[in-house]
């Protein structure tokens, strides 16, 4: 006996169906039959406001070129009795007031379904629908994301090679395997001819084992390194370089990359070694102009003594004002009690003003005609505290002397010869 067949309520099957469809009749206005719990849901309109109502009335477009797109996809199921997925819209959708009210933005992927009868007819277009907002939003954070990384590692790479300077890159293990156009540029090599251990035979015979020992110990030490040393450039001048280089490190302290750049600083570097030696050609001048110095002194020192214990009376006068600036013992024993060195003649010996003296070391001064006194007779004061004045009789000689081209002053070389004087007066 077979068993009893059960009722099926085909509606609640269609309206208990977990995704977003629609029944829409074929007839041009696209009247709304039925949808189930789900489009009810993202729709967030009630079913008894849509039931029996033109497509448009129900779900208002939100633009005329989305409403030509809907028109456009349910004429096509009703020509060709097949299915049609619109391309992506938007349509944004009402919140209820108690989620706050106000439109949200909502994206949608839409496909018309052929509903047949027994004969073929169009029945029915069945439109199904899916929420795509945050899967759109995903994408677009996703095409936002790769953009930014595309225009960073465009941005990096345009700055390594555009920089001035000589970028290179290494593997953990220290072989080279990346130079910007710059050090290519540089070398006139091509990136295969400098890669590895390639890169060394660009470098001065002299130079070359000893860099290499020096980057091989910084690697094996994971240390930064830096090294001076002598690049050949593309026209066969070795020129001076300076080179340093940073290990790159994962989040576990592994050295998973090395980048390094180079600077050409042999002007630099010649100019610092022009410096020194230009020093050292100093030191020596130095030395010698102090040992002539020291000579200079010894010799003035010499001098001096010699002027300062000669038996004549010596001084020197500077400048148009006449200010001693020199006076030996014998020159100053004339004057007990007076201050001669610093004074001017006319300070430290007033008395001969009016006698004529100042008037004949102005006329040396400014003429440079040397001067020389036989027997002239000057009255000089006795003692600083008396006014009594005693005769004195001098053979002398005024003469001006240059410094560096200019007129310094006048050098004073005397004797007296009052008692000379007196002694002769007393025999005539």
């Amino acid at each position: 006996m077979p068993a009893p067949t059960l009722p099926v309520d085909y509606q609640n099957v269609f309206r208990s169906l977990p995704e977003n469809f629609l029944l829409i009749a074929p007839n041009p206005e696209a009247t709304i039959l039925d949808n189930t719990d789900s489009h009810v849901a993202v729709s967030l309109k009630r079913r008894e406001e849509v039931i029996g109502k033109p497509f448009f009335e129900a779900y208002p477009a939100s633009d005329e070129s989305g409403a030509a797109q809907i028109r456009e996809s349910h004429e096509h199921v009703r020509r060709h009795l097949e299915p049609h997925t619109m391309p992506l819209i938007r349509y944004d959708l009402e919140r209820p007031t108690e989620q706050g009210g106000g439109l949200e933005e909502f994206y949608w992927e839409a496909t018309h379904y052929p509903v047949l009868d027994a004969q073929g007819q169009l029945q029915y277009i069945l439109q199904r629908t899916q929420n795509v907002t945050e899967q759109l939003r995903a994408a677009r954070l996703a095409a936002e994301t790769q953009q930014k990384l595309a225009e960073e590692q465009e941005r990096t790479r345009f700055i390594l090679e555009n920089l001035p300077v000589l970028i290179w890159t290494a593997t953990p293990d220290g072989q080279r395997d990346y130079f910007n156009p710059r050090w290519l540029g540089y070398t006139g090599r091509e990136m295969a001819d400098e890669l590895g251990e390639k890169w060394l035979a660009d470098l001065h015979p002299d130079d070359r084992e000893r860099v290499r020992t020096q980057w091989g110990q910084a690697v094996a030490a994971g240390n930064p390194y830096q090294v001076e040393y002598r690049l050949r450039r593309y026209d066969g001048q070795y020129r001076w370089i300076l080179s340093r280089a940073q290990p790159r490190r994962d989040a576990e302290g592994r050295i998973n990359l090395w980048v390094g750049g180079a600077t050409d600083i042999h002007d630099q570097k010649m100019m610092v070694q022009e410096i020194l030696e230009a020093n050292e050609q100093q030191a020596v001048l130095s030395e010698q102009a102090y040992q002539n110095y020291q000579l200079a002194e010894s010799q003035r020192a010499m001098y001096q003594g010699l002027f300062m214990q000669a038996p004549a009376l010596i001084c020197i006068l500077r400048g148009p004002e006449h200010r001693y600036d020199f006076v030996n013992t014998a020159y100053q024993s004339l004057f007990p009690g007076r201050q001669l060195l610093g004074c001017t003649v006319a300070q430290a010996l007033p008395e001969v003003v009016d006698q004529g003296i100042a008037s004949l070391l102005d006329g040396v001064y400014q003429t440079g005609e040397t001067f020389t006194g036989n027997e002239l007779l000057v009255e000089l004061q006795a003692r600083p505290d008396s006014p009594a004045m005693r005769p004195a009789y001098f053979n002398f000689t005024y003469q001006r002397f240059s410094e560096q081209g200019q007129v310094a002053g006048i050098t004073v070389f005397a004797f007296e010869v009052t008692e000379l004087v007196n002694a002769r007066k007393a025999l005539e």
